[in-house]
């Protein structure tokens, strides 16, 4: 049942959780986006349902998501380039700008598809030691990030 998210904004509508009663979130609605129907629980299923028939919009943005899924799985950058045309022609604004983005950097999306190697590790360190940094910003100088970052055995091999 449509419901209005804000009084200047037109309503939008949005699917109820048949076992609670509650409005599906889009957090929610995200995560279910992205998962085959084969991976799904039976309240899973019926939440995917009740989006299904609450947005159109949902249904296109799944079928979108899944097949996008399905070409990096596969490693078939051939299909990649149909479904940037496919997805850039969707009433979505959001996959619009995804596509948009992808295109800017066209081989390294495909390179990304094709190549067997990834450098998620390194961009996951990087990113867990920029967070302790901004955590102790302007509270704490080296010795602690070190201290933080570093086991207690290799601490007390510096003589710290």
């Amino acid at each position: 049942m449509p419901t209005r998210v804000h009084a200047d904004t037109p309503a939008a509508p949005r699917a109820i959780d048949p076992e609670t009663g509650w409005l599906i979130s889009p957090i929610v609605a995200a995560a279910l986006c992205m998962k085959p129907r084969g991976q799904l629980t039976p309240a899973q299923a019926a939440k995917v349902a009740a989006l299904k028939d609450a947005s159109p919009d949902f249904v296109i943005m799944r079928s979108l998501a899944m097949r996008f899924r399905g070409i990096l799985r596969s490693k078939n950058a051939k299909r990649l380039e149909t479904w940037l045309n496919d997805a850039n022609r969707s009433s979505l604004f959001a996959i619009q700008r995804f596509v948009r983005t992808l295109r800017r950097d066209i081989e390294a999306v495909r390179n990304g598809v094709t190549e067997t190697w990834s450098n998620g590790q390194t961009e996951g360190q990087i990113n867990r030691l920029k967070t302790l940094k901004r955590s102790m910003y302007g509270r704490a100088g080296a010795e602690l990030l070190r201290a933080r970052m570093l086991p207690v055995s290799s601490i007390a091999e510096h003589g710290k």
